[in-house]
């Protein structure tokens, strides 16, 4: 089983948010899931992005892989070093 970290789009039409999901990559893109580790919010001033950030340690120490996309915004909101 190929464990992947991804977005989950839901919402409205014109007004999406996305959920960051640990999922077998075999499932649709807003199909079941394993776990829920995050939110992102486009829509918001600047895009909020709410992480919870052990897990995805967790999650990728298993092997899991995030996306491009979830990489981007893993980088966006890294805390600020020293």
């Amino acid at each position: 089983m190929a464990v992947h970290i991804r977005l989950a789009r839901h919402g409205t039409k014109k007004a999406p948010f996305y959920r960051i999901v640990v999922t077998d990559q075999r499932n649709a893109r807003d199909g079941r899931y394993i776990e829920l580790i995050g939110v992102f919010d486009p829509r918001d001033a600047g895009g909020k992005v709410k992480l919870d950030r052990e897990r995805l340690v967790y999650w990728t120490s298993r092997g899991a892989k995030p996306s491009d996309t979830v990489s981007k915004l893993v980088k966006l909101t890294a805390p600020a070093a020293g």
